[in-house]
């Protein structure tokens, strides 16, 4: 599993929008978006640090937890 701490996400569209780019990455992930705490949790085989950039690459700061 890998957990991200992401900010930046403000509403149900932006936790979409991480969501969607973790399945670019990998299809087959299982992904849960915390809002109010900014964590995500997916279960992957896709590395963290890539996860990590691909989600920073589009607007959000997110860093491996």
């Amino acid at each position: 599993m890998v957990v991200l701490n992401v900010q930046g996400m403000t509403c149900g569209g932006c936790a979409a929008s991480v969501e969607k780019i973790i399945r670019r990455t990998d299809p087959a992930a299982i992904v849960r978006v915390d809002l109010a705490s900014g964590r995500v949790e997916a279960d992957t085989s896709a590395d963290a640090a890539i996860l990590a950039e691909a989600v920073s690459a589009a607007g959000y700061q997110a860093k491996a937890a």
